[in-house]
């Protein structure tokens, strides 16, 4: 069947793209101009080669000479090669002498390229351009003569706009004439009519002619020059396959002088064979070598101890752990690698028959991913070994302990809601998994205190189930943390803050006690009490679980909140500074105030102005509400020691009056509670829906935002709450 040959047609397939067309054409043109000089680059190239060749050559030579015991034996070789060179470089010596006897070729291939190529090329460009503007001024004059036409075409619109609005002038002018004039009109009106109609037909005639000229331009005069455009491109391209066929010959010729050279150099290459250069390397460079010592125990400069492993019931709970997580990983590694090295060794099958010439594919692709995969085996035979290591390591010391044993079924999480930690009771921060909850039982924990859970899972529970776990595992986590609880932590002496303004008063205060049995609290689950300096932590002493009587005097930054203190807050003996009691307990809302408590003494930095007063505290400077303070008579000489209780804090707060805006205040922000929730610690608000508080700090990103009410300031869930 014979093949039928469809051949494109510019002008009846393009229509209006002459400027695409003309553009494409002039690109060609000026492409001609490029290759040219690409010809006369390479002539110029190929006149200096024959010297540079040369010069190359003699250059490689000597480079070769002084790298050439490296690269066949390597730096540091244990025997020494002599003048023996390796396989790869004598094949290297064959190139350099191919490129000698051929740097005599290329003077001639240089005159033909200028004289038979580049210079016919220059001539065809500019005769080529030559046409192609003559093109470009004919598609413009055929341009400005459609224009005009419809130029004319608007100007007979504008006149028979214009007879038609003349026309309704006389209708209305008819429609307003008195009997007398109303002839006169209507002639008029009538002939109005009719010079309107003649220009309407000479309008509708001009569209005529103009559609005409638009149909002659886009069907025949446009398309004809298209197809000029294209028969000029496709003559410059036949011009050109001959400047192309001629330059190939011309260098077809250079390459048959060379044949000789370059087929001497083509039986060299495959004598080079990988393995001689890898051969000769070994042969030089083995010596003896000793594997590096294993690692020992070293034990603390401040613990001495041996290098047993700790096997008492903590430590089980830990191993165990470890144990049952490294058994449960190593079957799954153990088949990960082996299916890891079956492919590996199918692909280094690939990759020899690639190397036999059976198969096409790249041999470096291939050695690339033969070496990604080999990464990937490693990664996972790393964590193999480890859990091996680890599973051999811990049966050897404590035996099986997982047998028996029911692991809880934990699962990375991200808690939402207020969750307390079952292991250890402290709160589960965090925003992106930052504890594990058991799927079954509902165990919380942090991820610090995942391998510390005794395996010692109920199974699946229901809800009531789960929340009477919950409240036994905290009791219990509680009591671990408690100073005087049964775990073994009890023994330790605990550590917590105390108040040191009431142990000074009373001896052993009330606070104090409170501080030491009951549960420690944070700076930000007790905004009252102020940051204590570390040097004045209580010592501990004596038999375990009893503390000693604090001694210590009370630092200077407290002694001025004693009533009748004649030091003041700065630390400085003055006594005429005006001093206040606060008189209920306020915390600061907004910048440029200061938090009070109840019962402390203030001294006063400037007087009342509107509602608020500046104050100085150990905490710091800042405004309060004056209906919180109350002044005092100027303080007389006594001892800095008061027996006055004052200073003991009351476990309850007092709610103060009512606060009048501060002038030049930020706005209050209000929030209200979209659900109820139970509050977990005393410094958290119990809330039900609807409850509105005021905004005091927005969440950090921990989860929580700090609210006021009723003059207290408490954490609430963030997303617990919206703002109104």
């Amino acid at each position: 069947m014979a093949e039928v040959n469809i051949q494109p047609n510019f002008g009846l397939e393009l229509k209006n793209g002459f400027k695409s067309v003309n553009s494409w054409v002039s690109s060609g043109i000026v492409w001609l101009d490029d290759i040219q000089q690409f010809y006369r680059e390479r002539s110029a190239i190929e006149k200096e080669y024959s010297g540079k060749l040369a010069a190359l050559a003699k250059k490689y030579y000597e480079k070769k000479t002084r790298k050439s015991s490296s690269l066949s034996v390597g730096e540091t070789p244990v025997m020494t090669p002599g003048s023996l060179e390796s396989a790869s470089l004598t094949t290297w010596t064959t190139q350099l002498t191919t490129l000698e006897a051929r740097a005599g070729e290329h003077d001639r291939f240089s005159g033909e390229l200028d004289a038979q190529v580049a210079i016919p090329l220059k001539f065809l460009a500019t005769k080529y351009e030559e046409i192609r503007k003559r093109h470009a001024d004919y598609a413009e004059k055929l341009e400005k003569e459609r224009e005009s036409t419809y130029g004319d075409l608007r100007k007979m619109k504008g006149k028979y706009d214009a007879a038609c609005q003349e026309v309704e002038n006389k209708r209305k002018k008819t429609e307003s004439a008195f009997d007398y004039g109303k002839t006169k009109a209507q002639n008029a009106y009538a002939q109005q009519q009719a010079d309107m109609h003649n220009v309407k037909n000479s309008y509708l005639i001009a569209i005529n002619v103009t559609n005409k000229q638009k149909e002659k331009y886009y069907h025949e005069y446009i398309p004809d020059l298209i197809d000029s455009l294209q028969d000029l491109s496709e003559s410059r391209t036949l011009k050109l396959n001959g400047i192309w066929s001629l330059a190939a010959e011309l260098e077809t010729g250079l390459l048959k002088r060379s044949t000789e050279y370059i087929a001497h150099l083509a039986g060299e290459i495959p004598r080079n064979v990988p393995t001689l250069d890898s051969m000769m390397f070994v042969r030089h460079n083995a010596g003896p070598w000793q594997e590096p010592a294993d690692k020992v125990f070293e034990p603390s400069p401040v613990w001495h101890d041996d290098d047993g492993m700790i096997v008492d019931e903590t430590a089980k709970i830990f191993l165990r752990n470890v144990l049952g997580k490294s058994k449960g990983q190593l079957g799954d590694l153990r088949r990960e690698v082996d299916k890891k090295r079956r492919e590996i060794e199918n692909v280094q099958k690939v990759k020899q028959a690639i190397r036999d010439g059976k198969d096409k594919r790249s041999e470096v692709e291939v050695v690339g991913a033969i070496f990604l995969m080999q990464e990937q085996l490693h990664e996972i035979d790393h964590r193999r070994l480890t859990a091996d290591v680890e599973t051999t390591a811990i049966t050897q010391a404590v035996g099986d302990v997982t047998v028996g044993a029911k692991s809880h079924n934990f699962k990375s999480q991200t808690f939402k809601i207020p969750t307390n930690c079952d292991m250890c009771g402290d709160r589960i921060w965090g925003l992106s998994a930052k504890g594990f909850d058991c799927r079954d039982c509902g165990y919380t924990c942090h991820s610090k205190c995942e391998m510390k859970v005794p395996a010692l899972c109920p199974g699946e529970q229901n809800k009531e189930e789960r929340k009477k776990l919950k409240a036994e595992r905290q009791e219990a986590a509680n009591g671990m943390k408690s100073p005087t609880g049964n775990s073994s932590t009890s023994e330790l002496p605990g550590i917590s803050r105390t108040n040191t303004m009431n142990s000074l008063s009373s001896g052993y205060a009330a606070s104090a006690t409170r501080s030491v049995t009951g549960p420690s609290r944070t700076p930000a689950e007790d905004p009252v009490a102020p940051e204590r300096p570390t040097s004045l932590k209580p010592q501990m002493s004596g038999p375990a679980g009893r503390k000693s009587r604090i001694v210590a005097p009370p630092p200077s930054a407290y002694i001025s909140e004693l009533p009748g203190s004649t030091t003041s807050l700065n630390g400085s003996g003055g006594s005429s500074e005006q001093k206040a009691r606060v008189m209920y307990a306020y915390d600061a809302n907004a910048d440029g105030e200061v938090s009070i408590v109840d019962g402390r003494e203030v001294v006063i930095l400037e007087g009342d102005d509107g509602g608020w007063t500046k104050v100085r505290t150990a905490q710091g400077s800042g405004l309060v509400p004056t209906a919180y303070i109350e002044l005092l008579p100027p303080p007389r000489p006594s001892s800095i020691y008061s027996n006055s209780g004052s200073s003991i804090q009351s476990s309850s707060k007092k709610q103060g009056p009512a606060v009048a805006p501060r002038r030049g205040a930020k706005k209050l922000k209000y929030v209200e509670a979209l659900y109820p929730y139970e509050a977990q610690s005393e410094s958290e608000w119990n809330m039900v829906e609807g409850d509105r508080f005021v905004l005091v700090k927005e969440d950090p990103g921990d989860g929580w935002v700090e609210v006021e009410r009723g003059g207290a300031v408490k954490s609430v869930p963030a997303n617990y709450v919206q703002g109104v």
